[in-house]
């Protein structure tokens, strides 16, 4: 069953966490310095906060978190189909976990994340998300950090592979 991903930016992680705590009824299941995450199942998101986010507080981006990687390649397909520049990373380090995922920006420039998590990491990390406007791939906040080395041949950081 897939779940929905909402991920915030936040000033101050320990005024959100009290906010977001006493919102959803449960403390988060994941809490870092820079990092909040609640896996709720009523209503079944992943919600996320971070003080990592993009220049302005409020929605970072949103996303579909899935269980399986056919359930990732299926969405991607999905992306592809909808003709927005597509970012494909694997075993990427971002938000403390390593993921398999697929970045597409809709039209008026909401970045979309859809994931397929294979564990846990000690670092934050970064992502590339596409840039709606250049139709290019520019990095979250600097690039990915990896935790394997990608493939050399046509992938950029973190193993990212673009297409239209």
């Amino acid at each position: 069953m897939k779940r929905m991903h909402i991920h915030v930016a936040v000033k101050e992680i320990p005024e959100s966490i009290k906010f977001y705590s006493t919102m959803f009824g449960v403390e988060p299941s994941m809490i870092k310095s820079d990092y909040a995450k609640w896996m709720l199942d009523d209503p079944r998101v992943n919600f996320a906060i971070s003080s990592f986010g993009q220049a302005t507080n409020g929605l970072d981006h949103l996303g579909i978190q899935v269980e399986t990687p056919d359930e990732l390649r299926e969405i991607a397909g999905r992306l592809k189909a909808a003709e927005q520049t597509l970012v494909e990373q694997t075993n990427a380090s971002c938000c403390y976990a390593r993921s398999d995922k697929a970045w597409a920006t809709d039209p008026d420039g909401l970045s979309w994340e859809t994931f397929f998590t294979m564990g846990e990491t000690t670092i934050y990390g970064e992502d590339l998300r596409p840039v709606n406007e250049a139709k290019t791939v520019a990095p979250a906040s600097a690039c990915c950090a990896t935790i394997a080395p990608a493939p050399a041949s046509t992938t950029a950081c973190c193993g990212a592979k673009t297409s239209a």
